[in-house]
């Protein structure tokens, strides 16, 4: 229950603290009064494209889980984070509207960061972290303990990659509310790794 509890609040609390970002980006430029938005090739924008789509399949993993397990603490772990990356995808696809910026582009993932193509190309795993189309397969035929333990390793890996991503914003975006929700992504996500280990390790994983 102590866990529950510290989840939910966890995910209430980057919830509120979203919803403050998006009220405030309109009037945070990174830049000072009057300066442009960022361009298409920044470190703002290419984190918010890249973010968006690492989140959405934090966001689709978490709803598998959900129908292949009863177990209520993986349920509701997987269910706060679908709605905490939900949140925080349509904010940085709304600040991407905001700064007319498209939301895909020519180049490949993480070129912001001074990466060049995909970790591991052709087996669906866009960037680092994310899974395959054979693990989310895979994931989609578990059940029980099995589906479980699967959620969490894939799950853990997913979040090591957006901490690296998120990190990296931290340190390169300019825009100052992209900056602090990206520190918050990072840290909001080192927990759940943590989380996530403990609750493997209770599963003999």
């Amino acid at each position: 229950m102590r866990r529950a509890g510290w989840i939910a609040g966890a995910a209430s609390a980057v919830l509120v603290a979203a919803g403050g970002v998006t009220c405030a980006v309109a009037g945070d430029d990174g830049g000072g009064a009057g300066a442009p938005p960022p361009a298409a090739s920044s470190a703002d924008a290419g984190f918010a494209r890249d973010m968006a789509v690492h989140h959405q399949q934090a966001v689709e993993m978490s709803y598998i889980v959900r129908d292949r397990t009863d177990d209520v603490e993986v349920r509701r772990l997987a269910y706060d984070i679908a709605q905490t990356q939900a949140n925080q995808r349509g904010m940085l696809l709304g600040w991407l509207d905001l700064w007319e910026l498209p939301k895909v582009s020519a180049d490949p993932p993480m070129t912001w960061m001074g990466m060049r193509g995909a970790p591991s190309e052709g087996d669906g795993a866009l960037m680092p972290g994310m899974a395959t189309d054979a693990e989310l397969a895979r994931l989609g035929k578990l059940r029980g303990r099995q589906a479980e333990v699967y959620y969490l390793r894939l799950m853990t890996e997913h979040h090591k990659g957006g901490v690296h991503m998120a990190q990296a914003c931290a340190a390169r975006c300019t825009v100052g509310v992209e900056k602090r929700l990206a520190r918050g992504m990072a840290e909001a996500q080192e927990s759940e790794i943590g989380l996530m280990t403990d609750m493997l390790r209770e599963r003999g994983a």
